[in-house]
């Protein structure tokens, strides 16, 4: 990855998010730095990919409706910019910005839900945008703790606190969250039979 890149990734956020969501993107970016700094990632990609995590979010729903049109999405994302956007601004690293990091990509579309599996910079990404100064919830601060001790258990908790705050609002839970909770408990089940 080079400046130029990067240069370019803030030129096209500046254009198109808000100043909130900017505000926000810098602060992920700046957190999924330190975070991969803690737990061995690299730095740049974590920072690429904290930059371009949230490029798509504010897009109107004409826009974000052609997108998932264009890119061949699921339909089930049709008129849902809280679940469309990473997988929209994924699509676009690869064709627009020609970033062929397959880590990077799948750390963007992923962030919102977690997959099975999840990469160290997938967790970061994930992590980051959950933690940056700016968030405020219940259970935030034992999350940031947890997030520079352990990126599995803090995956892990975090994971659990969406699903019970999807289920409680009665929004559309997405199955990817679902499988990257069982994938990581299923991954601690393993390590705790195995000592």
């Amino acid at each position: 990855m080079q400046c130029a890149d990067k240069n370019k990734i803030m030129d096209y956020i500046e254009g198109r998010v808000t100043e909130k969501r900017r505000i926000h993107t810098y602060a992920v970016a700046e957190e999924a730095k330190k975070l991969a700094k803690r737990h061995g990632e690299d730095m740049e990609k974590a920072e690429i990919a904290a930059l371009f995590h949230d490029s798509c979010r504010d897009l109107g729903i004409d826009e974000l409706n052609g997108y998932i049109r264009r890119f061949g999405l699921d339909p089930a994302y049709f008129n849902n910019a809280n679940l469309a956007h990473s997988k929209i601004a994924a699509c676009v690293m690869e064709e627009d910005f020609h970033i062929k990091d397959r880590d990077i990509i799948n750390a963007v579309r992923y962030h919102t839900t977690g997959r099975a599996d999840m990469s160290r910079l997938e967790k970061i990404l994930y992590l980051a945008d959950a933690i940056e100064p700016n968030r405020n919830y219940d259970g935030v601060e034992k999350l940031r703790e947890l997030a520079y001790q352990d990126l599995d258990e803090a995956c892990l908790y975090a994971l659990e606190q969406s699903i019970q705050y999807v289920k409680r609002k009665g929004e559309r839970l997405d199955e990817d969250t679902v499988k990257a909770r069982d994938s990581l408990i299923e991954q601690k089940t393993r390590k705790d039979n195995d000592k």
